[in-house]
């Protein structure tokens, strides 16, 4: 049996919304079923050996949605923070969050701060949910959180290494081996780009409430087939 399991996982879960509209149903149907099937995955993912999972739950952009839509998600988040994955601390598994915090209402970000504290001494899997998230948005912070280091004296110009930058991110985490995004879009939408300079991309047509466990594993099938070179010669 082929063992080559990614150490780090990305799941952009994109569409929900159409996996509604298909079916003749609100779109706020969509991202409910998305949480049972993100809940029922995360398990799946780390017994497959998955070390890091990383979910892009929310983008910057987001909030240009009906505001109706953008109300329900952070109503969804914070009952998903406080009851959904509660699960996850009996699994040892370790909730981090990667965005900006601004400008999350005071409820969610007390949710998702609760959930942190809950698991911050878990020793297994670490899930990482990328929320208010944007891949820009981060390389502008780190640079800004560096510029500072360097301005104080702390740093010299030299002192900046890829290590460094990667240290200074959201959060310093392994890079991205694999990257599914679901519902067939070809395309990163501004997740994770410097993590992800190496990673391997698997565009499923499944929407991300119909991506079960058994999806998951014909990704890893593919991942297993692919030849990672990182810019060296085939063999």
């Amino acid at each position: 049996m082929n063992e080559n399991i990614p150490v780090h996982v990305g799941i952009i879960m994109d569409g929900n919304g159409r996996w509604a509209t298909e079916r003749n149903l609100p779109r706020t149907m969509g991202h409910k079923n998305g949480v049972k099937t993100l809940k029922k995955l995360c398990s799946h993912v780390f017994k497959r050996g998955v070390k890091v999972l990383s979910v892009y739950a929310f983008s910057t952009e987001n909030f240009k949605r009906e505001t109706s839509e953008v109300q329900f998600l952070m109503d969804l988040f914070v009952d998903s923070f406080y009851n959904e994955f509660l699960f996850l601390k009996e699994n040892n598994v370790k909730v981090i969050f990667s965005g900006r915090r601004e400008p999350l209402p005071a409820s969610v970000l007390k949710s998702m701060d609760k959930l942190v504290d809950e698991t911050k001494d878990m020793t297994g899997p670490i899930f990482n949910i990328c929320l208010n998230y944007g891949g820009q948005d981060e390389i502008v912070d780190m640079v800004k959180k560096i510029s500072l280091l360097v301005k104080d004296d702390v740093l010299q110009i030299d002192d900046i290494t890829k290590d460094l930058v990667n240290s200074n991110l959201y959060q310093e985490l392994p890079p991205l081996d694999f990257v599914i995004r679901t519902s067939g879009e070809q395309r990163i939408s501004n997740f994770m780009p410097y993590q992800s300079a190496y990673a391997e991309y698997y565009f499923p047509k499944v929407y991300f409430p119909d991506f079960s466990e058994k999806e998951f594993d014909i990704a890893i099938e593919e991942f297993q087939k692919r030849n990672r070179r990182f810019g060296g010669n085939s063999k």
